[in-house]
């Protein structure tokens, strides 16, 4: 299934949110690491998350 048609479908999703920057507010860099990243990506999926939205980019001015 492609993202345009997961976004099409009936039910509602589960997104995930990874922030990966080093200076993330919320988690204080705590999956900056890729192997972390990957890891955690992957247990949010075993949670349920249909999508993962990465943070790559910090927002501090």
């Amino acid at each position: 299934m492609n993202l345009s048609e997961l976004l099409r479908g009936k039910s509602p999703l589960i997104m995930g949110v990874l922030n990966v920057t080093p200076d993330s507010f919320y988690d204080g860099g705590r999956w900056a690491k890729p192997e972390d990243a990957i890891s955690r990506a992957g247990q949010m999926m075993e949670d349920g998350a249909d999508i993962i939205d990465v943070g790559g980019e910090s927002t501090r001015p």
